[in-house]
């Protein structure tokens, strides 16, 4: 698509929770994710994927061409009719041409299907699949964490029937768990040959680094009350397919640990952060560096 990106990209982007569950795990009660062997905390991508789906919606009102596909209580096949119907396409007598033209349409429309890919190849108005030019790797905790089961009380009951049984006493516990602090790391990869299949523009890139830095200011609620971005480093390739590995490029973002001292604060880290500085990367030929959130 003609107005696609023309260069690769790859970011790190730092966040942190305190006293909040940054991603609960329902296999587990809900209690903060954790890597069970190491005890580093863990967000998954699809987790802050949802995030970004949730700032996109809000600051754009889900119009087209940045609908959202994947928002609450959708329903797929809903939204694929859409461009079933804009592209009057008789679903009982789709081919494959009408698919690519479904496929395509979605993709101009839906800024999560661009952006992250979908599979639409549903039994109902078949839109095919496509892969997406954004993907990020699950987030994993700096240090390791120690979640905490807390106890709350509700001065109050659901029904009166329990409040008969508590001869008016009228009161509830619950359970809350958090993580007291933790400072998370999770790499992504734009690419601009996926983004050529897909349509992701400059406009979209744009509003995927606006969503990154904002978008925690938007979701806050008892269970992650505080969390904030606190860095994103963007490298940008000069071509298409990129100069440097993408690994080697996240190596020069290093971040020491607290060397078993548990962090209550981004100030346990803010002087062990270590990232390179706005332009050109020192040994990386054709690789630009961009803060966009200082």
């Amino acid at each position: 698509m003609s107005n696609a990106i023309q260069n690769r990209y790859e970011f790190v982007y730092l966040f942190d929770v305190e006293n909040g569950n940054p991603n609960g795990d329902p296999d587990a009660g809900n209690m903060p994710r954790i890597d069970p062997e190491t005890s580093f905390g863990i967000v998954t991508d699809v987790c802050l994927k949802r995030k970004i789906r949730n700032y996109v919606q809000l600051v754009k009102n889900d119009q087209a061409p940045y609908c959202t596909y994947v928002k609450e209580k959708a329903v797929l096949t809903s939204q694929q009719r859409k461009a079933y119907e804009a592209l009057k396409i008789d679903d009982k007598k789709k081919n494959g041409d009408d698919i690519e033209k479904a496929r395509l349409w979605m993709c101009q429309n839906f800024f999560d299907v661009r952006t992250f890919g979908a599979v639409m190849s549903l039994k109902e108005c078949n839109c095919g699949q496509v892969r997406g030019a954004v993907q990020m790797n699950f987030g994993r905790s700096i240090d390791i964490v120690c979640p905490r089961e807390l106890t709350i009380t509700r001065m109050a009951v659901a029904t009166e029937k329990e409040a008969d049984s508590q001869s008016g006493d009228n009161r509830t516990m619950g359970r809350k768990n958090i993580v007291p602090y933790a400072l998370y790391r999770t790499e992504g990869y734009i690419s601009a040959s996926l983004a050529e299949q897909t349509g992701f523009t400059e406009d979209d890139l744009k509003l995927l680094w606006d969503a990154l830095i904002n978008m925690f200011d938007h979701d806050h609620s008892a269970a992650r009350g505080k969390m904030c971005a606190r860095k994103l480093i963007v490298f940008k390739h000069d071509s298409k397919l990129g100069n440097a590995p993408a690994h080697k490029l996240f190596e020069t973002v290093k971040i020491k640990s607290c060397d078993g001292k548990p962090p209550r604060s981004f100030d346990d880290y803010k002087d062990n952060i270590v990232i390179p500085d706005d332009g050109s990367l020192a040994g990386f030929s054709g690789v630009t560096v961009i803060n966009p959130l200082k």
